[in-house]
């Protein structure tokens, strides 16, 4: 299927608007350079809102909306834990991390490591996300990005990552972390609106006209087995979403890891006004989180009934989207690519970062601040050419990507995880007793896999993030060293909360009770 002169025309004018903005947001006073504050950390100075927007925009990426909605057309509603449940997440995050890592004043999760721990720390988990970011998330935007844009567009997949990787580079390179948050604005309300209008067409398409809600009472009344939020044991994909565990278990350290430990997404806080700032951020992100399943999940469902014949799952937001008239069909192409651009210029920045303050700078530490920003920019560039190279051979013969990225990450967050709350929360947390619980992770959960297959990989992430914790325990009070002299002193971290927050957090909580009483 080819796009009409109309769609292109849309879809063009959305691509120079977008790097004409960035490149003005971007714009500096006369005489100053950019400095490593200002390209990785926005000049500590973004506000709520866009704080909130960049949360969402760097989350929802080609991974979740075409990975998502293949979930949805194999599994159902119950994929949409991972957004609700990273509602509830969001508010933790806010309330309980990041006024430690706003008061240590950081700039990446490496470097908060070694301010806890010791520098082994922070340079074993540079290398390991420099890793994960470059050859799992990058290649998986790419990768799924091309394939939506190959099946509207019909453009070949190699030029389809080839463009994904210039535009995302055209308007992010030069400004980093500002031009990236400010536009993510933009990219979110053509995300949000592209995607609830593409749900409003599928829906309104199973009506035979009679209107959405109809639409929907259809949906549910064909497929109910696609609307349970818990699966039972008989359910065939149960090893991938376990019942009560989803609740209570695993999916839980998945979360955490993913919003409150993983440096493209915290970095946008890390970059705020204030504590105060960025919690408002927070719990606007929450509140989309909740909107997210209508837009990611909802159309892969329908797909079940408009295009029941697809030959691989991840083809179903695609493949609806070539439903829609034209015109909105271009306006809907360009909220996908928003999506797909927006975490890729987020991921590049935050690897660029990595590599320059954490490896790099270590390595020159009396070069320029313009030095370093030119080695992040070089580093943006090149991330994205050795996650072209290796997108195929790496998620090519996939089916669900996004089910494929949650198993592969799961071996790792267990062991994060540990890393960073024992460190956080326990003051008698060694390096040793951190470093092994990171390492371990891996270690713990092959030998899960290998001889206790049978084990859901989500039940396996909560059981290694106890023997995380465990082997963490033992080998800390081994030592017998008593309190860390880089401990944290929780006394001295200001936890209080506006009563905005607090109030908009037991809203996100009452929902989630709602949706999760309706569609048990």
């Amino acid at each position: 299927m080819q796009l009409a002169t109309l769609d292109i025309a849309l879809f063009v004018i959305y691509v120079v608007a977008l790097i004409g903005i960035a490149w003005w947001v971007s714009r500096e006073k006369q005489g100053h350079d950019k400095d490593t504050n200002d390209y990785f950390l926005a000049g500590s100075s973004l506000p709520w809102w866009a704080i909130g927007a960049s949360l969402i925009a760097a989350n929802i990426s080609a991974e979740q909306i075409i990975g998502m909605s293949g979930s949805g057309y194999q599994i159902g509603l119950a994929i949409a834990s991972y957004e609700w449940m990273a509602a509830i997440t969001l508010i933790i995050v806010g309330k309980f991390f990041l006024p430690i890592f706003l008061k240590h004043k950081i700039y990446t999760m490496p470097q908060f490591l070694e301010e806890r721990y010791d520098h082994r720390v922070r340079k074993v988990m540079a290398v390991f996300w420099l890793g994960v970011y470059v050859f799992v998330n990058l290649t998986a935007v790419l990768w799924l990005g091309a394939l939506a844009i190959n099946t509207i567009a019909g453009v070949d997949m190699v030029y389809g990552m080839i463009f994904l990787g210039a535009f995302s580079l055209a308007y992010s390179l030069y400004g980093g972390l500002k031009a990236v948050a400010m536009t993510d604005i933009i990219q979110v309300v053509l995300l949000v609106f592209g995607g609830l209008f593409l749900s409003y067409t599928a829906l309104n398409l199973i009506s035979d006209g009679n209107g959405p809600w109809q639409g929907f009472l259809t949906l549910t009344d064909q497929l109910p087995g696609k609307f349970d939020m818990i699966l039972s044991e008989d359910n065939p994909h149960y090893m991938d979403l376990p019942g009560l565990s989803v609740l209570i278990g695993g999916m839980w350290i998945m979360n955490l890891s993913y919003w409150g430990f993983n440096q493209y997404i915290i970095q946008r806080t890390l970059a705020a006004k204030s504590v105060a700032e960025a919690q408002k951020g927070i719990v606007f992100a929450a509140f989309l989180k909740l909107l997210m399943p209508l837009i990611v999940v909802l159309p892969g469902i329908a797909a079940v009934l408009l295009v029941p014949d697809l030959q691989r799952p991840d083809q179903a937001y695609p493949s609806m989207m070539t439903l829609m008239p034209i015109g909105l069909k271009g306006i809907i192409f360009a909220a996908l690519v928003a999506a797909i651009v927006s975490s890729l210029a987020s991921m590049t920045n935050s690897v660029s970062t990595i590599f320059t303050m954490d490896i790099y700078k270590d390595k020159r530490p009396n070069e320029t601040q313009h030095h370093y920003v030119k080695v992040g920019r070089i580093v943006s560039v090149l991330s994205l050419i050795i996650a072209m190279v290796a997108a195929k051979p790496l998620l090519g013969q996939f089916d669900q990507a996004f089910q494929y990225i949650q198993e592969f990450t799961g071996f790792f967050t267990p062991g994060i995880c540990a890393l960073f709350i024992l460190g956080m929360f326990w003051k008698r947390t060694t390096a040793n007793g951190g470093l092994v619980a990171a390492l371990g992770s891996f270690f713990f959960s092959l030998l899960l896999w290998l001889f206790w297959p049978a084990l859901p990989f989500i039940d396996r992430v909560g059981l290694v993030f106890l023997l995380c914790v465990g082997l963490a325990v033992i080998v800390s009070l081994s030592e017998k060293a008593g309190k860390h002299e880089h401990a944290i002193e929780l006394n001295e971290v200001n936890f209080k909360t506006t009563s905005g927050f607090n109030m908009a957090s037991l809203a996100v909580v009452l929902l989630l009770v709602a949706f999760y009483t309706t569609w048990w």
